[in-house]
């Protein structure tokens, strides 16, 4: 089923921990925290202190998108904070391998990104040892833009790669994403939905804003296939 993860960079900061609960309540799948230095992308957000905050109002699992350089030096206090999921750039990993590599020995699921004008066959190598794809369907750095088309492309070359070899890999979309391309998204093979805007600044509120997009895909509050995070030990959460 096609999952919904909240991006937080959209929330109000000064109610964090309100708005991340809320997300639980409204039926959200997980949680994304958007980390980054203004170095890889222009903008600085958030660190581990905000994550270990998510981590005590919600039993979702957390996904940490690293739009940083240098990611691995950082790695295990996003971990140590709640992470589940942690999610690097090709672009900003010279030795991607290497990455992905201490992601796993950390004991959390790994991620790789590409960013728009990034080809899908750098991934290539990597996919099969990767627990989540994810294409950027914006320029990274600030949240409210909008949503390149190119980026449908992409998630169906992914989507046949996946399916073809059978990988364990989800496959993400993250940027613009909103009512008006949700089920695009859905169809052109997207398993994971990140929504910042569409959810925390939608007229109705947090739970019309995922109401709204469990609409246009036709999917269940909490039909995702994540499991809440005190349910299962450390070694084995999953998302």
């Amino acid at each position: 089923m096609t999952e919904l993860a909240p991006s937080i960079l959209a929330a109000d900061f000064a109610a964090l921990g309100e708005a991340v609960a809320a997300c639980e309540a409204a039926g959200a799948d997980r949680i994304h925290v958007d980390v980054m230095d203004n170095h890889f992308v222009p903008n600085l957000t958030l660190g581990p202190e905000a994550v270990a905050a998510c981590r005590r109002h919600t039993r979702l699992p957390l996904e940490v998108h690293l739009m940083i350089e240098r990611p691995d030096e950082i790695l295990p206090a996003f971990v140590e904070a709640g992470a589940q999921l942690l999610t690097v750039h090709q672009e900003a990993c010279p030795h991607l391998h290497r990455s992905v590599e201490r992601i796993h020995r950390l004991g959390a699921e790994a991620g790789v990104g590409i960013n728009p004008a990034t080809p899908v066959s750098m991934l290539d190598v990597i996919l099969p040892e990767l627990q989540l794809a994810l294409v950027m369907s914006v320029n990274p750095g600030f949240g409210g833009q909008a949503f390149i088309p190119a980026a449908l492309d992409k998630l169906r070359a992914l989507r046949q790669r996946i399916d073809r070899d059978r990988l364990r890999c989800r496959l993400e979309v993250d940027g613009g994403v909103g009512a008006d391309n949700a089920a695009a998204c859905q169809a052109a093979g997207a398993d994971v939905l990140v929504a910042g805007t569409a959810i925390f600044r939608a007229p109705g509120g947090i739970s019309a804003g995922v109401a709204c997009l469990r609409e246009r895909l036709g999917t269940r509050p909490g039909s995702g296939t994540v499991t809440p995070v005190e349910d299962v030990p450390p070694a084995r959460r999953s998302v």
